[in-house]
């Protein structure tokens, strides 16, 4: 057994597609091929069902997902442990977080906090929620920062990982505005509105999309564009392209210059939080000093 194994077994199945995933791991596909064959020659059961076009999970590979999360994570964990130990783990403490909170929450949230400035070396790494979501169950960060709502659904489940409220923000639905200064693009029913998007990628679109399906509204939508990316929908969404949900910490410069306005009533906003996570199991001390500090900050 190899741990690059089962790392390249939870690329497979987040992706089940054995391009993208050789790819996201850096090696090439006939050799990305023969490890999964050699893993699954360890295990002694098939985990994947190949036929041209689709790759699934057995329900060996099934049984097998969530054990082999657990197991990556702790042998990442192990390692940074036995590391701090000798003396040799001094290096940055990573902190993963969804674009937009990297680019405006992030940076006054840990100015703000004396205790975790003072404990050293912190490293940001900005990715969209579905990259985050497998940097934690891979190991690769303790740390996730991200909105968050009820209704959103994710893979970081509340038996493994905890969380704590450290903000809170709302998803609003803005748009440039028109020559008379009310809002270009206007949810008040009428002809389908062009609406800007975002991708599955996207912990946002998750909650968007939870609450459009689950709410009454009156007025229909036209999807023109989709990102992963808030900054891009919020740059579409100043030129007039469209009406966009967007965390109101984003676009509350565009707000105040008169670029921006709300494109419908009030009621149409969706309150969020600021979410940090960690997994329950515990981390190295570097780590759990950090989780200390924001807890009582």
């Amino acid at each position: 057994m190899e741990l690059i194994w089962l790392e390249d077994y939870l690329a497979l199945a987040e992706t089940l597609n054995f391009s993208r995933a050789a790819e996201a791991r850096h090696v090439t596909q006939p050799a990305f091929s023969r490890r999964i064959r050699a893993l699954e020659d360890w295990a002694g059961a098939a985990l994947f069902t190949r036929t041209t076009h689709n790759v699934a999970l057995t329900p060996a590979g099934e049984h097998f997902h969530s054990q082999a999360e657990i197991l990556t994570r702790a042998l990442h964990q192990l390692r940074r442990d036995t590391l701090e130990v000798s003396g040799r783990g001094a290096g940055p403490l990573s902190i993963a977080a969804t674009h937009a909170l990297s680019f405006t929450f992030f940076p006054k949230w840990v100015r703000g906090n004396d205790r975790v400035l003072a404990l050293g070396n912190l490293n940001l790494i900005s990715d969209s929620m579905q990259a985050c979501e497998q940097m934690m169950l891979r190991g690769d960060t303790p740390f996730l920062l991200c909105h968050h709502h009820p209704n959103m659904g994710g893979r970081l489940q509340a038996g493994r990982f905890r969380s704590i409220v450290v903000g809170a923000d709302s998803l609003v639905p803005f748009s440039a505005p028109g020559p008379d200064g009310t809002a270009r693009w206007s949810l008040n029913g009428g002809a389908a509105v062009k609406y800007l998007g975002y991708s599955g990628q996207s912990g946002l679109g998750r909650i968007v999309a939870a609450w459009l399906a689950a709410s009454d509204r009156s007025f229909a939508l036209e999807t023109i564009f989709t990102s992963h990316l808030a900054a891009t929908l919020l740059s579409m969404a100043r030129a007039g392209d469209g009406v966009a949900w967007l965390p109101r910490t984003l676009a509350e410069d565009d707000i105040a210059a008169g670029l921006l306005v709300e494109a419908g009533e009030p009621d149409l906003a969706i309150p969020i939080e600021i979410r940090l996570f960690r997994p329950v199991a515990r981390l190295g001390h570097a780590a759990e000093e950090v989780w200390a500090a924001f807890e009582r900050g």
